[in-house]
């Protein structure tokens, strides 16, 4: 989905190619909105970071180096996005609306379960560090690959390797109550 196409429609959008930019936009736009959905928790936080993504990607086009693909720079944007917006939520904290139940997993093979995790999965996602949910974030539920987590981050591999080993390691202590103690193994 990356390399020359999404680098001659960011040439393009330098150029000044609206089009350019509503192409690139919608090739990235569900996977930019995920990525915030998840770091943000909330689908109107998650909007409007998605929003300001693609405003500074617009507004900052012209200083895309090419030293990594577009979409590992935009993720960059998004999560610098998100965590910055996180920042300024702790110094000012706010009442969040009354949710609204997020829809049923498809790629659960129990909806009824999934749906009830879901939740619980996020709150527990919620209580760990900011930079460890962001790696799992980016690793864990969309996919990347060490390497790309870490230049989105724009931190070494390593430190990509420890934040999501310790993440890991919270959620599933502060998960660890999901089973029923019958389904734990025994012995252990």
């Amino acid at each position: 989905m990356d390399g020359g196409e999404d680098t001659d429609l960011i040439r393009r959008v330098t150029e000044g190619d609206r089009r350019a930019f509503d192409m690139l936009m919608r090739r990235h736009e569900e996977r930019i909105f995920a990525v915030c959905l998840r770091m943000m928790r909330s689908r109107e936080a998650a909007l409007d970071a998605a929003q300001d993504t693609f405003l500074t990607v617009f507004r900052k086009a012209h200083q895309f180096r090419g030293d990594a693909k577009v979409s590992t720079w935009m993720y960059r944007i998004a999560v610098n996005t998100c965590l910055d917006r996180l920042r300024a939520k702790k110094r000012r904290p706010t009442t969040p609306l009354e949710s609204v139940p997020e829809p049923e997993d498809s790629a659960a093979t129990d909806p009824y379960a999934a749906v009830e995790l879901r939740p619980v999965i996020e709150d527990a996602l919620a209580r760990i560090p900011d930079e460890y949910r962001a790696a799992i974030i980016l690793c864990d539920l969309q996919g990347a690959s060490v390497a790309e987590a870490a230049d989105v981050l724009e931190v070494a591999e390593g430190t990509v390797k420890s934040r999501l080993h310790r993440g890991r390691k919270q959620l599933a202590e502060d998960l660890g109550n999901l089973r029923e103690p019958s389904d734990r193994p025994r012995g252990t």
